[in-house]
Protein backbone atom coordinates (compact mmCIF):
# COMPACT_ATOMS: atom_id res chain seq x y z
CA UNK A 1 0.00 0.00 0.00
CA UNK A 2 1.55 3.30 -1.12
CA UNK A 3 1.48 6.63 0.69
CA UNK A 4 -1.39 8.00 -1.37
CA UNK A 5 -3.46 4.87 -0.77
CA UNK A 6 -2.76 5.08 2.97
CA UNK A 7 -3.65 8.78 3.05
CA UNK A 8 -6.90 8.17 1.20
CA UNK A 9 -7.75 5.22 3.51
CA UNK A 10 -7.12 7.39 6.56
CA UNK A 11 -9.23 10.23 5.16
CA UNK A 12 -12.03 7.82 4.21
CA UNK A 13 -12.03 6.22 7.67
CA UNK A 14 -12.00 9.62 9.38
CA UNK A 15 -14.93 10.72 7.21
CA UNK A 16 -16.88 7.53 7.95
CA UNK A 17 -16.33 7.91 11.69
CA UNK A 18 -17.28 11.59 11.55
CA UNK A 19 -20.56 10.82 9.77
CA UNK A 20 -21.43 7.79 11.89
CA UNK A 21 -23.95 8.03 14.71
CA UNK A 22 -22.46 4.88 16.20
CA UNK A 23 -19.43 2.67 15.67
CA UNK A 24 -18.60 -0.58 17.43
CA UNK A 25 -15.19 -2.24 17.27
CA UNK A 26 -15.09 -6.02 17.37
CA UNK A 27 -12.54 -8.83 17.49
CA UNK A 28 -13.53 -11.45 14.95
CA UNK A 29 -10.89 -14.06 15.82
CA UNK A 30 -12.23 -17.61 15.74
CA UNK A 31 -15.09 -16.87 13.34
CA UNK A 32 -15.43 -18.60 10.02
CA UNK A 33 -15.92 -16.73 6.77
CA UNK A 34 -19.51 -18.03 6.66
CA UNK A 35 -20.21 -16.58 10.11
CA UNK A 36 -18.76 -13.19 9.20
CA UNK A 37 -20.79 -13.20 5.99
CA UNK A 38 -23.92 -14.01 7.99
CA UNK A 39 -23.15 -11.12 10.35
CA UNK A 40 -22.57 -8.72 7.45
CA UNK A 41 -25.93 -9.68 5.94
CA UNK A 42 -27.72 -9.08 9.26
CA UNK A 43 -25.98 -5.74 9.73
CA UNK A 44 -26.69 -4.66 6.15
CA UNK A 45 -30.43 -5.23 6.76
CA UNK A 46 -30.17 -2.66 9.56
CA UNK A 47 -28.23 -0.18 7.36
CA UNK A 48 -24.95 -0.91 9.14
CA UNK A 49 -21.59 -1.20 7.39
CA UNK A 50 -19.15 -3.82 8.71
CA UNK A 51 -15.54 -3.61 7.57
CA UNK A 52 -12.16 -4.90 8.69
CA UNK A 53 -9.80 -2.03 9.49
CA UNK A 54 -6.04 -1.79 9.49
CA UNK A 55 -5.13 -0.88 13.07
CA UNK A 56 -2.23 1.45 12.30
CA UNK A 57 -4.29 3.47 9.81
CA UNK A 58 -7.29 3.53 12.16
CA UNK A 59 -5.13 4.88 15.01
CA UNK A 60 -3.94 7.69 12.74
CA UNK A 61 -7.52 8.38 11.61
CA UNK A 62 -8.82 8.90 15.17
CA UNK A 63 -5.75 10.80 16.34
CA UNK A 64 -6.48 14.46 17.15
CA UNK A 65 -10.25 13.90 17.00
CA UNK A 66 -12.90 13.51 19.66
CA UNK A 67 -12.63 9.77 19.13
CA UNK A 68 -8.96 9.46 20.09
CA UNK A 69 -10.00 7.14 22.94
CA UNK A 70 -10.85 4.47 20.36
CA UNK A 71 -7.14 4.11 19.52
CA UNK A 72 -6.67 1.80 22.51
CA UNK A 73 -9.08 -0.71 20.93
CA UNK A 74 -7.17 -0.99 17.66
CA UNK A 75 -5.19 -4.08 18.72
CA UNK A 76 -5.39 -7.51 17.12
CA UNK A 77 -7.91 -8.35 14.41
CA UNK A 78 -10.38 -5.46 14.38
CA UNK A 79 -13.57 -4.93 12.44
CA UNK A 80 -15.80 -1.88 12.72
CA UNK A 81 -19.58 -1.72 12.45
CA UNK A 82 -20.78 1.78 11.49
CA UNK A 83 -24.30 3.15 11.46
CA UNK A 84 -25.26 6.52 10.05
CA UNK A 85 -28.98 6.15 10.74
CA UNK A 86 -30.02 4.33 13.93
CA UNK A 87 -27.36 4.55 16.66
CA UNK A 88 -28.83 1.56 18.50
CA UNK A 89 -28.99 -0.78 15.48
CA UNK A 90 -25.34 -1.80 15.74
CA UNK A 91 -25.62 -2.64 19.44
CA UNK A 92 -28.81 -4.66 18.99
CA UNK A 93 -27.63 -6.75 16.04
CA UNK A 94 -24.17 -7.45 17.48
CA UNK A 95 -25.55 -8.30 20.91
CA UNK A 96 -28.16 -10.69 19.54
CA UNK A 97 -25.76 -12.32 17.10
CA UNK A 98 -22.92 -12.74 19.60
CA UNK A 99 -25.03 -14.63 22.17
CA UNK A 100 -24.41 -17.90 20.32
CA UNK A 101 -20.76 -17.15 19.47
CA UNK A 102 -18.53 -16.88 22.54
CA UNK A 103 -15.41 -16.23 20.42
CA UNK A 104 -16.88 -12.97 19.09
CA UNK A 105 -15.77 -10.03 21.26
CA UNK A 106 -17.01 -6.46 21.34
CA UNK A 107 -14.06 -4.22 22.20
CA UNK A 108 -15.75 -0.85 22.56
CA UNK A 109 -17.11 1.92 20.44
CA UNK A 110 -18.74 5.28 20.03
CA UNK A 111 -22.40 6.27 20.21
CA UNK A 112 -23.48 9.80 19.28
CA UNK A 113 -19.90 11.05 19.75
CA UNK A 114 -19.43 9.49 23.21
CA UNK A 115 -16.96 6.68 23.81
CA UNK A 116 -18.52 3.55 25.30
CA UNK A 117 -17.21 0.22 26.52
CA UNK A 118 -18.58 -3.28 25.93
CA UNK A 119 -20.86 -3.08 29.00
CA UNK A 120 -22.46 0.15 27.78
CA UNK A 121 -22.94 -1.30 24.30
CA UNK A 122 -24.75 -4.28 25.85
CA UNK A 123 -26.87 -1.93 27.97
CA UNK A 124 -27.83 0.05 24.87
CA UNK A 125 -28.80 -3.17 23.11
CA UNK A 126 -31.09 -4.05 26.01
CA UNK A 127 -32.97 -0.74 25.79
CA UNK A 128 -36.42 -0.91 24.23
CA UNK A 129 -36.87 0.64 20.78
CA UNK A 130 -37.26 4.42 20.46
CA UNK A 131 -41.00 4.17 19.76
CA UNK A 132 -41.58 2.28 23.01
CA UNK A 133 -39.54 4.80 25.01
CA UNK A 134 -41.49 7.70 23.48
CA UNK A 135 -44.76 5.96 24.33
CA UNK A 136 -43.61 5.55 27.94
CA UNK A 137 -42.71 9.25 28.15
CA UNK A 138 -46.09 10.21 26.69
CA UNK A 139 -47.80 7.94 29.23
CA UNK A 140 -45.84 9.54 32.04
CA UNK A 141 -46.99 12.99 30.92
CA UNK A 142 -50.58 11.85 30.44
CA UNK A 143 -51.03 10.13 33.82
CA UNK A 144 -51.08 13.29 36.00
CA UNK A 145 -53.45 15.03 33.58
CA UNK A 146 -55.79 12.06 33.62
CA UNK A 147 -55.70 11.97 37.43
CA UNK A 148 -56.51 15.70 37.55
CA UNK A 149 -59.45 15.19 35.19
CA UNK A 150 -60.79 12.39 37.43
CA UNK A 151 -60.44 14.55 40.56
CA UNK A 152 -62.23 17.48 38.91
CA UNK A 153 -65.00 15.22 37.61
CA UNK A 154 -65.60 13.71 41.07
CA UNK A 155 -67.88 16.46 42.49
CA UNK A 156 -69.89 16.63 39.26
CA UNK A 157 -70.31 12.86 39.32
CA UNK A 158 -71.40 12.98 42.99
CA UNK A 159 -73.96 15.71 42.20
CA UNK A 160 -75.31 13.66 39.29
CA UNK A 161 -75.66 10.60 41.54
CA UNK A 162 -77.46 12.63 44.23
CA UNK A 163 -79.88 14.10 41.68
CA UNK A 164 -80.53 10.63 40.24
CA UNK A 165 -81.33 9.28 43.73
CA UNK A 166 -83.73 12.20 44.37
CA UNK A 167 -85.42 11.46 41.00
CA UNK A 168 -85.82 7.75 41.88
CA UNK A 169 -87.18 8.59 45.32
CA UNK A 170 -89.79 10.96 43.81
CA UNK A 171 -90.77 8.34 41.21
CA UNK A 172 -91.38 5.76 43.98
CA UNK A 173 -93.44 8.14 46.08
CA UNK A 174 -95.54 9.30 43.15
Amino acid sequence: MGRTEKASSIAELREKLGAARSAVLTDFRGLSVAEITELRILLRKSAVEYTVVKNSLARIAVKDTGLAGLAAHFEGPTAMALSRADPMAVSRVLSTWSKTRPSFVVKGGMVEGHLVGPAEIQALADLPPRVVLLARVAGAFQAPLQALANVLAGPVRALANALDQVRRQKERSA
